[in-house]
C-alpha cells in the first residue's frame, strides 16, 4: 500500500487531501489569503513608521493581526467550498464521524496556515529588521495556528449556515481567539528581539491548554453545529 493509498483510507486524512487537491487546482484561499496577510504588513509598516526603539513593542501584535484577519479570509471559504454543489450533504453521507470530518479541516487550514506564515515571515522580517532565522518563534507559531484552526473551523461551519457569512464569521471567530491571540503576541516579543527563552516558554503553556481544550469543545460542538 502506497502512501496515496494510506492516506485516502484514513477519513480525516482524504478530507484534508481532498482540501489540498482542491487548492492546488483553484489556488483560491492561499494565494488571497498571501496578498491579503502582506498587504495588512506593508500598509501597517507605513503607517507605524516602526524604528529600533519600538519595534519590539509593534512587530508581533502587527505579525498576528495579519495572521488572524488573513485566517477569517480564508476560513470563509472552508466550508464554502462543500456547499457548492450540495457537497457538504455528500460528505455527510459518508460512513465516518463528524469528528472525522472536524479533524480533517482543521488539518487542511492548520497546513494552508503554516504556508502562508512561511512566506510571510521572512518578507515581514525583512520590513522591519528583525532576524529571519528566529528559531523561538517556531513553536509559538505551531501552537498558536493549531488553535487558530480549531476555533476558525467551527465558526467556519456556523457561519456558513447564515446568509451573511462573510459578517458573522469575525463577530464569531474574533472574540474567542482574544486568549491566544494575547499570549502568542507576548511569547512572539522575546522570540523575534532576541530575548530569553524563559520569556518564551511561559506563555506555551497557556497557548496548548488553549488548543487541547478547543480542539475537545469544538470537535465536540462541531457534530451538533453540522447537523442543524
Amino acid at each position: 500500500m502506497n502512501l496515496i493509498q494510506w492516506i485516502k483510507l484514513n477519513p480525516c486524512l482524504a478530507i484534508f487531501w481532498k482540501d489540498v487537491m482542491y487548492e492546488i487546482r483553484s489556488r483560491d484561499t492561499l494565494v488571497s489569503v498571501l496578498v491579503f496577510s502582506l498587504l495588512v504588513i506593508v500598509v501597517f509598516n507605513f503607517g507605524v513608521s516602526p524604528n529600533p526603539k519600538n519595534i519590539g513593542m509593534f512587530a508581533p501584535g502587527i505579525l498576528w493581526i495579519a495572521f488572524i484577519f488573513g485566517g477569517v479570509l480564508g476560513f470563509t471559504r472552508t466550508f464554502a467550498i462543500e456547499k457548492e454543489n450540495n457537497a457538504l450533504n455528500g460528505l455527510l453521507l459518508t460512513p465516518v464521524g463528524r469528528d472525522a470530518i472536524y479533524f480533517g479541516k482543521v488539518l487542511s487550514t492548520f497546513t494552508f496556515m503554516l504556508i502562508i506564515e512561511i512566506i510571510t515571515f521572512p518578507i515581514f522580517a525583512v520590513l522591519y529588521n528583525l532576524p529571519i532565522s528566529a528559531l523561538e518563534f517556531i513553536p509559538v507559531a505551531l501552537l498558536s495556528t493549531l488553535g487558530i484552526s480549531a476555533v476558525g473551523t467551527l465558526f467556519s461551519a456556523m457561519a456558513m449556515k447564515t446568509k451573511a457569512r462573510e459578517v458573522m464569521l469575525p463577530l464569531l471567530f474574533l472574540p474567542v481567539i482574544v486568549p491566544v491571540l494575547v499570549a502568542s503576541i507576548e511569547a512572539s516579543k522575546p522570540a523575534m528581539i532576541g530575548g530569553p527563552w524563559s520569556e518564551v516558554t511561559m506563555w506555551l503553556p497557556i497557548i496548548a491548554a488553549f488548543d487541547i481544550i478547543f480542539l475537545i469543545v469544538c470537535s465536540i460542538a462541531f457534530s451538533y453545529v453540522i447537523q442543524d
